[in-house]
């Protein structure tokens, strides 16, 4: 190359360089601005409210709960009976046997009825959690995706958490140094989003209280707000239903009462009586499960016959239900266990979700937005080292809408047994219309008609 075409590339190569040098601070100087709106007064360093970080480290004070994992040596595990399966060698924590052992001396305290407890008001139960993404930097790796978005599977991990915390707020005895309730999540019964977007770069807020009471149950109320130019905005709303059970695990025990105070406490009671009532809907509005499938084929399968309409691919109801690939089982490991030891409910809840986003993503071919998630009902937990599969499957669409359906189960390899632990159920949005599917088993039209209610429940509330 000669010199004056070296002098003209170096030339050019400047130009351009002082050209990138304005846009580059520019970026630099929205993404700061971005940031610097995203960041709440309240949540200033040093902040005594409770920091989304240290909500697990508080429940575990609350139950006395283990934070180390030793593992006992395999024949302690043997002389004591509690092998169940040699995939659970080293699994058994002597320091949560320790702290199990301790909390089994609490069950004198529980009640023996629940006219013994005091009536808690919902205030009483007031839980603010933050969340300073904004603020503190540092968070967003644990809360980012690729694409610069909130992963809403962490989200869920800390609504989960903050729903139990809720529930212990609501039965603190200030005369016990550790609560003699185990309290573990029962269902999902609802979580509405208010706004598709969840900002990275700005500081969250969680809010929650109890709404409803049963003699053993507990139904919280969490609400999940953002801090953008220069107030609140509402994320979503979330409603668990968790259960108290007495410190072995074994048998359900009594919760304080709830005393609504005011109308609209009273309202809020109401409502939580209706959802845990079932109060049923107009059996009349929805169609029978016949006429609704003779409908579907009448409408979209041609004259020819059913053999004449393609299923769309990449569902799993796109192809038969024989060609549905096996979901590959996944190690149950002690880093996601709970306060009680088994796998955290909040861990299976962020897998299901990550799994049915990326199946309504291959499905309607675009990155979809969650709309809801509705009645995920906690079977059976989820012991350490099992062997856990998760598979999932879009059940219906309608417009630019995806109702997936994701099957949680653990798999025995000695017994060749599977048994059900959580169904999912999500709702996505689409930013095009996503082919219909048709169901071509009597299996599979189930599970279209289940898809289907759910998808009309979310539309109606």
């Amino acid at each position: 190359m000669s010199e004056h075409q070296l002098d003209r590339e170096w030339s050019t190569t400047s130009k351009l360089m002082t050209c990138l040098r304005p846009c580059a601070s520019l970026t630099s100087r929205r993404l700061l601005c971005a940031e610097a709106k995203g960041t709440a007064p309240d949540m200033a360093e040093g902040n005594p409210l409770l920091h989304v970080s240290n909500v697990r480290n508080r429940l575990r004070e609350i139950v006395g709960a283990s934070t180390n994992w030793r593992y006992a040596n395999i024949s302690t595990i043997k002389r004591k009976g509690i092998l169940k399966s040699p995939l659970l060698f080293g699994s058994i924590s002597t320091d949560h046997q320790q702290a199990m052992s301790e909390r089994v001396s609490l069950s004198s305290a529980l009640a023996r009825s629940q006219s013994e407890l005091p009536a808690r008001s919902m205030k009483d139960s007031l839980v603010e959690v933050h969340l300073p993404l904004g603020s503190q930097p540092q968070l967003r790796e644990k809360y980012l995706t690729f694409h610069n978005t909130v992963r809403f599977g962490r989200i869920l991990e800390d609504l989960d958490s903050l729903a139990v915390l809720i529930s212990y707020a609501h039965t603190y005895n200030p005369a016990l140094k550790r609560s003699p309730l185990s309290i573990v999540t029962a269902l999902v019964d609802k979580i509405d989003m208010r706004q598709q977007a969840i900002y990275p770069a700005c500081d969250i807020k969680f809010t929650g209280h109890v709404t409803w009471v049963g003699k053993t149950s507990i139904e919280a109320k969490m609400h999940m707000t953002q801090y953008r130019n220069g107030a609140y905005s509402p994320v979503l709303d979330a409603t668990f239903v968790m259960v108290a059970r007495d410190p072995e695990n074994k048998r359900a025990a009594f919760v304080n009462p709830l005393s609504p105070e005011g109308p609209e406490e009273e309202e809020l009671f109401r409502q939580g009586e209706g959802r845990r009532g079932h109060v049923a809907r107009d059996p009349g509005r929805d169609p029978s499960p016949l006429s609704c499938v003779c409908a579907l084929y009448s409408e979209q399968v041609p004259s020819g016959g059913a053999q004449h309409r393609v299923p769309p691919e990449g569902g799993a109801h796109g192809r038969g239900e024989e060609h549905r690939p096996r979901p590959l089982p996944q190690h149950a490991r002690h880093q996601e266990r709970n306060i009680f030891n088994r796998i955290f409910g909040g861990f299976l809840m962020r897998k299901a979700y990550e799994l049915g986003w990326a199946n309504a993503c291959a499905f309607g071919g675009g990155r979809p937005g969650l709309v809801a998630v509705d009645d995920i009902l906690f079977q059976k937990p989820v012991e350490i080292g099992s062997l856990l599969l998760l598979s999932s499957q879009v059940c219906y669409t309608e417009g630019k809408h995806i109702q997936v359906r994701v099957h949680s189960e653990v798999f025995d390899p000695l017994t060749r047994q599977h048994n059900t632990t959580n169904v999912f159920h999500f709702t996505f949005a689409s930013d095009r219309r996503v082919p219909d599917v048709v169901p071509r088993t009597y299996g599979e039209s189930m599970l279209y008609l289940d898809g289907k209610r759910h998808f009309n429940h979310t539309v109606a509330h």
